[in-house]
């Protein structure tokens, strides 16, 4: 998965104004946070708490849980590579399309690996089983309900389920809080702090589940993986979380406008969605050759879906930005596919 995800500026020489590639708002105000952090620099002269105790304490007080069901972990994939790894050698199904992560960290750790869609879950296989599930998911930007969530928990009591909920924050549909999922002895629950402050270079977020899960995923857990600016960021959103204010309303809106006008592209399809983000296919040509384009000549970035499993060559993925820079996507789209 490393040279195929959003983000990917990098490969490119040339200025690129605006990122709708990543599944993160670009526009959140995070001053008061550096400026928090820059007085915190001298914190790198020593090693970070060998596990991040205070956050977690802080974050399970917040949550109104109890500590032993949280664990930190540098950014939601440090998460999914830790639970791949504290269940080794199990049969993981994950719900596709999906983060490619989920099955690049089970086969790394000697996993079983099969495919579902979620409208058609397959009952999972008698030995001990995993299912993974992003939801809100990625890259559809479908919510499950927490009734169809719920009912599937409760079927399957043996078996294992990893939601990861990177995007919860950015969705009016009911989603499972923390304190609500631990009523489910079989859940784990991944969160991102990334994804709500916009800040993906400092890697932070966390896991909950019943304190008997988080041991055997602690246990698994490599000493100062979480580094000290991580935690003292993690530590002041939690007193401040409404550091980058975000107009949920007005970006959900602004997302289903800018869906419309691709929509109404001849040649574009988008899928609806129920977060920020959202899943179109081309109906000729090929999404890399529109990602170049778009990144060379506009210096706008997409992303390449055609890695998702179950999609093609045709799909590409964004993350919705402004009016004013949706506006020149649309407008390099369509002349991309009138040439």
């Amino acid at each position: 998965m490393i040279s195929g995800h959003g983000d990917d500026a990098y490969r490119y020489d040339c200025l690129i104004r605006s990122n709708f590639s990543s599944n993160v708002y670009a526009h959140v105000e995070l001053e008061p946070l550096l400026t928090h952090l820059q007085g915190r620099l001298s914190a790198i002269r020593n090693y970070p708490e060998p596990e991040p105790y205070r956050l977690e304490r802080a974050l399970a007080e917040k949550l109104d849980i109890i500590p032993e069901t949280v664990c930190v972990t540098s950014g939601a994939t440090e998460a999914i590579y830790l639970t791949a790894m504290a269940f080794r050698g199990a049969h993981s199904t994950i719900f596709q399309p999906a983060f490619n992560e989920y099955a690049d960290a089970c086969r790394l750790h000697g996993h079983s690996v099969s495919s579902a869609l979620p409208e058609c879950p397959s009952p999972a296989p008698s030995t001990q089983a995993l299912i993974w599930i992003c939801n809100p998911n990625n890259p559809t930007g479908r919510v499950l309900s927490k009734a169809e969530l719920s009912s599937l928990f409760l079927a399957q009591p043996d078996t294992i389920f990893v939601v990861d909920a990177s995007y919860e924050f950015f969705t009016r549909e009911p989603v499972l809080s923390a304190a609500e999922a631990l009523r489910f002895p079989n859940l784990i629950l991944l969160h991102s702090m990334t994804k709500r402050y916009a800040m993906p270079g400092i890697r932070l977020g966390y896991m909950t589940a019943p304190a008997a899960l988080m041991k055997r995923i602690r246990d698994c857990r490599m000493p100062w993986s979480v580094n000290a600016l991580a935690v003292e960021a993690g530590l002041y959103l939690v007193e401040h979380p409404e550091t980058g204010p975000i107009d949920l309303d007005a970006l959900l809106a602004e997302t289903q406008r800018l869906r419309s006008a691709l929509d109404a592209l001849p040649g574009v399809s988008v899928r609806p969605t129920q977060t920020h983000f959202m899943l179109a296919a081309l109906e000729k040509g090929r999404a890399c050759d529109l990602k170049d384009t778009l990144a060379r000549r506009h210096g706008l970035l997409i992303r390449d879906a055609s890695n998702f499993e179950g999609l093609d060559e045709t799909y590409f993925r964004i993350a919705t930005q402004t009016p004013a820079e949706n506006d020149s996507l649309v407008a390099a789209i369509a002349e991309w596919l009138s040439q």
